[in-house]
């Protein structure tokens, strides 16, 4: 077996239960789940990224005034 099918049949069942009534059926599966896990991983990256780059966003420069009016 190679390395890259020995390696796809691993990832494959790190997805999750063999799924599937042939081999064909259960790759399928397998690729659609590595799809779901992909944007799952983008979209968490992307996340967290903002959060690093908006860390401590504060403008502590701006001088706030508030004015009371008097009724």
């Amino acid at each position: 077996m190679s390395k890259r099918k020995s390696a796809w049949r691993i990832w494959a069942k790190a997805l999750g239960e063999k799924s599937g009534k042939n081999d064909r059926e259960a790759d399928t599966i397998a690729r659609i789940r590595t799809f779901i896990f992909v944007s799952y991983l983008v979209t968490n990256v992307a996340i967290v990224a903002n959060a690093v780059r908006h860390w401590n966003d504060v403008d502590y420069t701006t001088n706030v005034q508030c004015v009371k009016d008097d009724l």
